[in-house]
């Protein structure tokens, strides 16, 4: 592709509002989902084997299951609402906050990890969705490890992130990852939506054709 795809490769973070307190919250820094989510998948993987007596082979294997599910989510949330491309004004705002910004200023490393009054939201709708699927079928006990798993490898997926822009990737996998999202960045932001796994890249045909 010949357009330039970014503003700046600088580690700047430009100004998103005018209102001094929502811009301020704008940006967040890369620990801030470790506060917030740590305890949470501590908490609910507690309650998995005291409140719920699951055994150690459920709860990985719930876990597992849960984490897998993110890598899905990771490519649907990234293909289909952050790359959507809405037409009215109000709209393109919304979209140029939640991913717009990161794409014109990719290495902002204050706009890397999903901000709290997003992930939280999604973490609590996913966690009742979860329970409303899982009660009628007879498996609500392997909830909280299912939660759990997928809760850890969201935040994997945040901190894996930050990493691919600010850190050196050693390992076939981290480089594998890196470069796959660089590619996204720098050659084409149609192709490669998925970051901690190319699977789902291949199952919908969405990787990185051959120049």
């Amino acid at each position: 592709m010949s357009e330039k795809l970014f503003v700046s490769t600088k580690d700047e973070s430009p100004k998103m509002f005018e209102n001094p307190f929502l811009d301020f919250f704008s940006r967040v820094p890369f620990y801030v989902p470790l506060i917030i989510f740590i305890p949470i998948i501590s908490y609910y993987s507690y309650l998995s084997f005291v409140e719920k007596g699951t055994s150690t082979l459920a709860f990985l294997a719930s876990a597992f299951i849960g984490a897998l599910l993110w890598t899905l989510m990771e490519y649907l949330i990234h293909r289909y609402v952050f790359h959507a491309h809405p037409t009215s004004a109000w709209a393109k705002k919304i979209h140029y906050t939640f991913h717009g910004i990161h794409h014109d200023y990719p290495q902002d490393s204050l706009r890397l990890v999903m901000p709290p009054p997003i992930s939280i939201p999604l973490a609590i709708f996913f966690y009742w969705t979860f329970l409303w699927i899982m009660t009628p079928l007879g498996i609500v006990q392997f909830h909280y490890a299912y939660f759990a798993g997928f809760v850890l490898a969201y935040l994997i997926y945040d901190m894996m992130h930050y990493a691919s822009h600010h850190i050196p990737m050693t390992g076939r996998y981290l480089k594998m990852v890196k470069d796959h999202h660089m590619k996204h960045h720098y050659k084409n932001p149609n192709e490669g939506f998925g970051f901690t796994s190319k699977v789902w890249d291949r199952v919908f045909d969405t990787d990185f054709k051959e120049d």
